[in-house]
């Protein structure tokens, strides 16, 4: 007789860890001239030939704002227990100053309204990428006042949603809005100045301070303030000390530069010295971090794939791989010494490396550089070319085994000693994929962008699994 196998251990989480997707309001809505709404720089940036894939735009992207309800339902179906939303700043403020248009904010009243009923919690993000084009025309990001217009409309937002929803994100990914708007130019925008691109990463900063004090004046004390960031998790090559320092301007650029500032009050004397041929930094004015450092309740963390970098070789010319697009001018100030490889092994469609020790590095890093504060996953996912069968289902293993793996990982680390209290997979459905278009699908719910009918992948059901019960399941389930 043959023994049994040996049963694995299922990987379970705590009881009360929160089971999340997000989305942002431009890769969802449509909608973008109904209701008082005006024009963002990601309308303006997508209407420019040659910006995104087929000149493709968010128009109507997945007709989110008719549609929430039956999107809502579809969370619930899942068995999700948290939703996190971007608020569209020109719905809810069409010039990026003065009062808000109630219609605007009306559809994320009742958005928030049809999550409580359904019994998912509501995670509010402030902005995701989508300035008012009017402040852009007023000099956007690298102009100070863009940060007082942030604290303004966060004011708005908060009196109108704070009595309901108790989990707030100032920014999500500054480091992109900074350097790929301002610097590489492949995000709206659109502009190659690395020295507005420095201005404008601090003036986020800024913002995220000036935010939180203004969110906190109009909200319920139990209400969680955070910040989104997508600090690279940094690899060199070799331990050469000119690979080191390759890698020690990369991470001071992707993350030293906002939690610097926000978690301690100052930027990295590395990173100042690295940039003075770009800046003197002289926007930074007396108090500004003081501003900045504003207490937080959790620190939220974006991942997807770690960064690899060397020295570059003075003799070669290749093409810059740091998964970031293609651009002639680099996102990355006075860094043009620095080389991005590619790590062997399997990828996305996005051409990102699959490996999910670099959550769990990311993850212990927070825990260090923030001690006590609780994390969040806000974003993790992967884009496949994901296609429905003959019989109309959409099964995506790939994916299945992403999650599973990045999961593992978040569940190491709170093994580990990390206060990780929930996890945000990116995204819901698929949607607009910024410059890429329709071409990349992130979702875990097909959509068929003609008839906008929506499809839960195997990947789904397979992480609705996992919410409901608080353990992973097999990934072979998926296939069932």
């Amino acid at each position: 007789m043959l023994e049994s196998a040996t049963p694995v251990t299922p990987v379970t989480f705590p009881p009360a860890f929160l089971w999340g997707a997000a989305t942002s309001a431009y890769q969802i809505e449509g909608a973008v001239r109904e209701d008082g709404r005006t024009p963002s720089i990601w309308d303006t940036f997508s209407h420019t030939p040659g910006k995104t894939a087929g000149g493709e735009t968010g128009d109507i992207a997945v007709d989110h704002y008719h549609r929430y309800r039956d999107d809502v339902a579809l969370m619930a179906e899942l068995g999700l227990g948290a939703y996190r939303f971007s608020v569209s700043w020109s719905r809810v403020q069409p010039t990026g100053r003065g009062p808000a248009v109630q219609r605007g904010l009306d559809f994320y009243r009742r958005l928030v309204d049809e999550l409580l009923a359904a019994g998912i919690k509501p995670a509010v993000t402030l902005y995701h990428w989508d300035l008012p084009q009017e402040l852009e025309d007023a000099g956007g990001w690298p102009e100070r006042d863009t940060a007082y217009r942030f604290a303004e409309y966060a004011q708005i937002v908060g009196e109108a949603l704070g009595d309901r929803v108790e989990q707030w994100i100032t920014l999500n990914e500054p480091w992109c809005a900074a350097f790929l708007g301002y610097a590489s130019g492949v995000h709206a925008p659109g502009r190659t100045d690395p020295a507005a691109s420095l201005r404008a990463a601090h003036h986020l900063n800024l913002a995220h301070g000036l935010g939180t004090v203004a969110l906190r004046s109009v909200m319920p004390a139990r209400n969680s303030v955070a910040i989104s960031l997508n600090t690279s998790v940094v690899r060199p090559l070799s331990q050469s000390p000119a690979d080191l320092a390759a890698a020690r301007r990369i991470d001071d650029l992707s993350g030293g530069i906002f939690h610097g500032p926000i978690l301690h009050g100052a930027y990295p004397a590395t990173l100042l010295e690295a940039t003075a041929s770009v800046t003197d930094w002289s926007h930074v004015q007396d108090g500004d971090l003081g501003v900045i450092r504003q207490p937080l309740d959790a620190v939220c963390l974006n991942y997807y794939t770690p960064t690899v970098v060397s020295a570059a070789d003075a003799d070669s010319r290749v093409p810059r791989a740091d998964g970031h697009g293609a651009s002639d001018h680099s996102p990355w100030p006075a860094a043009d010494d620095v080389a991005f490889h590619q790590p062997p092994g399997e990828r996305t469609e996005m051409g990102w490396s699959v490996d999910p020790t670099g959550l769990h590095e990311l993850i212990m890093r927070y825990h260090r550089e923030a001690p006590g504060l609780p994390l969040y996953i806000s974003e993790n996912g992967a884009a496949y070319d994901d296609k429905p069968g003959a019989d109309g289902t959409v099964h995506d293993p790939e994916r299945v085994a992403y999650l599973d793996g990045h999961l593992r990982a978040v569940r190491r680390a709170i093994a580990d000693g990390a206060d990780v209290r929930g996890y945000y997979l990116w995204s819901l459905m698929d949607n607009f994929e910024w410059a890429y278009g329709y071409e990349k699908r992130f979702g875990a719910v097909y959509v068929d962008y003609v008839s906008q009918q929506r499809t839960p992948k195997s990947s789904a059901l397979w992480y609705g699994r996992a919410a409901r019960t608080g353990t992973l399941p097999p990934v072979e389930s998926a296939a069932e």
